[in-house]
This record gives C-alpha cells, structure tokens and sequence, in this order.
C-alpha cells in the first residue's frame, strides 16, 4: 500500500515540478547602484551635475536625492546645509541631477532613493569632496 501512495504522489507532483522548471519566471531583484559621478569618496572640481547608473530601470517619479553640503574650508563646525534648487530626470538605468550652479569647494553627502519594476524602495548614500 505504501508503495503505490508514494507513487502516485510522485505522478501528481512531477507534472507541477516539471512545469515550475520550464515556464518562465521574472527574477525580482532589488536596483543596486553600478556607478556615480562623483564617485564615493572622491575629490572633485565643481560639478554641475551628478549621474547616478543603477542595475535595474527605473521609476522617475518614485526615485531620487538629497545633497547636503556637510564641510566647508575654513569653518570649523559648519552646520549641515541642503543643496536646492536641482533638477532630476530618470533614463531607464540613468538618474540625472542637474545642479542650478557649480558646486562650492567643501564636503557633500548625498543620499539616493530609488523605485524599480519590483516596486521596492531601495537606499543608499555616499558623500564625496569638492576641492
């Protein structure tokens, strides 16, 4: 008797596991950032934009940054100050922020947020040097 229960048990359950093998699947995996401009860590001279590449597509209205300048030369405890006044476009893979002016020499923290397919918000920051 045992032997036929397990038998047909394997005759219902192949049929689902052979179909799980062969139809196609979407792999939902989470944007990682691939590269910034400014780079983390780097030193730069006086951006107008920064361009941040993802592993995935895009959402642009679900998707974008925060910049603060964190330091400034020549001023011990400088207090955190938001960058404003930038504009962000999203190209598939691309976010694109447009600065309204160079930035001044000093320290910067960015912080990024972004929306692919999966509908899951991913983050990260960085913060880089303008000399």
């Amino acid at each position: 008797m045992r032997k036929s229960i397990l038998s047909s048990a394997l005759r219902l359950s192949a049929p689902a596991l052979l179909a799980g093998l062969v139809l196609p699947t979407t792999a939902m995996a989470h944007p990682r950032l691939v590269s910034a401009s400014p780079a983390a860590e780097a030193m730069v001279s006086s951006p107008t934009n920064i361009t941040l590449t993802y592993s995935e597509d895009l959402v642009a209205p679900l998707s974008g940054i925060e910049l603060t300048m964190t330091g400034m030369p020549g001023m011990a405890n400088h207090k955190p100050m938001p960058v404003k006044g930038f504009a962000t476009k999203v190209t598939g893979k691309t976010l694109t922020v447009t600065l309204p002016r160079p930035l001044p020499a000093g320290t910067y923290h960015l912080t990024w947020h972004v929306v692919a397919a999966d509908q899951h918000r991913i983050e990260g920051a960085y913060s880089f040097k303008v000399k």
